[in-house]
């Protein structure tokens, strides 16, 4: 039976979720054989890390359908880069039966926070401030996504400045906090991510490559890193 995108986050092992490069179904059960417990595609957006340019609900379609179909765990999607596209296509998502959606607080129209169909995954970015993240579930969310890397370092090293914003996060909210590899963060790194607190990995083009074989051997050196961790409270 799958496991609800929540459940698996509050669970007792950290949550390995894969950001896809491209939303290639291929990849996508690439990504599943090799560990991920979810996995996240994108529309209406350019990727930063990946380079892709992600074109609307409809143009994906196909492709996103074959994902949710081979789906062995919850499918995320991130809606844009805009509110306009997010309230567009969030119908469309819904319907197909994406398990969560996810944007940057800046991209997300008031009208998606009143709707509790779909989990709500909102990211803040590098300019977030502590009264953002105790606020964030206030407003309606339901997994706070740490985006707070500056777009300059993408890449570099995970030091002891990152994790202390990570713990700082994890501490001023009650919502489940999911990191995504903006820097260069190692297997044998999510361990002091697990101490802080920190819900979720979330790996993509900046530690995983663009490559079946690449997105393979990573996300099975995170799956190992993490099974070897001790379960939590």
């Amino acid at each position: 039976m799958k496991k609800n995108y929540i459940d698996l986050l509050r669970g007792k092992k950290m949550t390995l979720i894969m950001s896809l490069p491209v939303n290639d179904p291929a990849l996508a059960r690439v990504a599943w054989e090799n560990g991920a417990d979810v996995v996240k595609v994108h529309i209406n957006v350019e990727h930063r890390a990946s380079k892709t340019l992600f074109k609307s609900f409809a143009e994906e379609q196909d492709k996103l359908n074959e994902i949710l179909q081979s789906a062995q765990g919850p499918c995320g999607i991130v809606l844009g880069a805009d509110t306009a596209s997010a309230l567009r296509d969030f119908p469309l998502a819904a319907e197909a039966g994406f398990d969560f959606w996810s944007l940057y607080a800046r991209h997300v129209p008031a009208e998606l926070l009143q709707n509790t169909s779909v989990i709500k995954m909102i990211a803040l970015d590098s300019n977030y401030t502590a009264e953002e993240v105790r606020a964030l579930e206030k407003i309606g969310a339901d997994v706070l996504e740490a985006s707070v890397i500056k777009p300059e370092t993408y890449g570099q090293p995970l030091t002891a400045k990152e994790i202390l914003t990570y713990a700082a996060i994890c501490s001023g909210t009650s919502l489940p906090v999911v990191v995504p590899t903006q820097r260069y963060i190692k297997p044998n790194e999510v361990g002091v991510l697990s101490r802080c607190k920190v819900a979720g990995i979330m790996i993509g083009a900046v530690v995983t490559g663009k490559t079946a074989d690449t997105i393979a051997k990573a996300l099975g050196a995170f799956r190992n890193e993490i099974d070897k961790m001790p379960e939590t409270a």
